[in-house]
């Protein structure tokens, strides 16, 4: 079997995985190779046709649920379905989300404030809160919550959605430790500089010429990126095979950036170029 042109090893055969927002971006790429890896996997989502026609492509590896985990009812069910349905929840992705472009403390409102944190903090929490007696029953499961290296600084995201992200990156930490020895780990990524159609709509709201916004959100990554290029869904994808596979047994409470160095620091030929530029100004 094959997935973007690379031999794959079924690592994940007979786990059965929760991705929500699996229905674009880093959540799509995700649920495909899952499925590629050979585990069953519920997408979540709120495009029900979308949902409908990855499910139909995954075949007998993937179905779609309708959920909107900004609301806990559905969260609950989310989870209480996929346990009915297949007996086990290996994996849960909690990697739904969205925000709101607002960079100014005083730009910020109560509603607004409340609608990111639902979907971005509220939603994670209820999805461990309500995974968790499940796989502690099986004794194994892998928890991975999506966080941002936006909750790492004030340079990489707005404000509201930052504050968020850091708070996924902690309750993170705080749910490993409470969980630790009992066969659950619990990791976040955060990524950065990851394609994904919601920079598109950030970009160019009315959708213009969304192959030129495309072109150019890549063009803006590549250049701020140490690797010299944008990330892909695939490259979250694979990390998630390692963090949902039983290879990651001894590895949980991180979080783990997929950035392409970009929190990092800076490479040594940017370094090069800054020195004399700087050494250029002082013999001027």
């Amino acid at each position: 079997m094959n997935y973007g042109g690379t031999a794959i090893m079924t690592r994940l055969v007979d786990k059965v995985a929760i991705i929500t927002g699996g229905t674009s971006g880093m959540g799509e790429s995700t649920a495909r190779r899952f499925a590629a890896e050979g585990a069953t996997v519920v997408l979540t989502g709120r495009s029900e046709e979308k949902g409908g026609q990855i499910a139909d492509e995954l075949g007998d590896r993937g179905v779609y649920l309708r959920t909107d985990v900004s609301v806990p009812d559905e969260v609950e069910h989310m989870i209480k379905w996929t346990a009915d349905r297949f007996g086990r929840i290996d994996c849960l992705f909690n990697n739904a989300g969205a925000g709101e472009n607002v960079d100014s403390i005083e730009d910020v409102t109560a509603d607004g404030i409340r609608t990111e944190f639902d979907l971005l903090v509220t939603g994670v929490l209820l999805g461990m809160k309500h995974v968790v007696p499940i796989m502690r029953n099986q004794g194994a499961g892998s928890i991975v919550n999506n966080a941002s290296i936006a909750g790492k600084g004030s340079v990489y995201g707005p404000l509201v959605y930052s504050a968020a992200k850091a708070a996924v990156i902690n309750a993170t930490q705080w749910v490993a430790m409470e969980l630790a020895g009992q066969g659950i780990r619990v990791n976040s990524i955060s990524p950065g500089a990851v394609y994904t159609p919601i920079f598109a709509k950030v970009w160019d709201p009315e959708g213009k010429d969304p192959k030129t916004t495309e072109k150019k959100v890549r063009e803006a990554f590549a250049n701020m990126v140490p690797v010299g290029r944008a990330g892909e869904g695939e490259d979250v994808a694979s990390l998630l095979v390692f963090l949902a596979s039983d290879e990651s047994a001894y590895v949980t409470g991180q979080d783990i950036a997929v950035d392409g160095g970009l929190t990092t620091g800076v490479t040594w030929a940017q370094k090069q170029q800054t020195m004399s530029t700087l050494l250029s100004a002082m013999q001027d």
